[in-house]
């Protein structure tokens, strides 16, 4: 096993979190927002993460060393939520249809704070294993000098 593995898979943890956290703070900016320039309503965007993909060569060299293949996850694509826009009565609205009624963004709230709240917490659960893997080495050179 490579000896900064771990880090790497949290480091790419802690990017791909921030990249969520991103999509979430664009989904609440944007939760009143009718009128988009491919024409319509805002639609709320999710993070789609994949495991990191080794390369070909990082496959090979890690056949040759006991199989140790990198881990991690990566944003692989930004999804549109298929969900239709809410519909609200306000006839007075420029973006009103002619029976009166807009076509608000499919942002819940509630659903984005709460995904704020889980991507934060994964967002410190690999900072908590970045800290573990540091401590752990420190201790093994204070074991390597003693």
């Amino acid at each position: 096993m490579r000896i900064f593995q771990a880090m790497e898979t949290s480091a790419s943890g802690l990017t791909a979190q921030r990249f969520r956290l991103d999509i979430i703070a664009n989904n609440l900016a944007n939760a009143n927002t009718t009128r988009t320039a491919e024409g319509g309503p805002y639609r709320r965007q999710v993070a789609v993460f994949t495991t990191q993909r080794p390369s070909f060569s990082s496959l090979l060299s890690g056949a040759m060393r006991d199989g140790d293949f990198p881990g991690g996850v990566v944003v692989s694509s930004i999804e549109k939520d298929p969900r239709p826009p809410k519909l609200v009565y306000d006839p007075g609205n420029p973006d009103a249809d002619p029976r009166g009624y807009v076509a608000m963004p499919n942002v819940d709230v509630v659903v984005e704070m709460v995904d704020m709240i889980a991507a934060t917490r994964a967002y410190e659960a690999n900072i908590t294993s970045i800290n573990a893997f540091k401590a752990m080495a420190a201790k093994a050179l204070e074991i390597g000098r003693g």
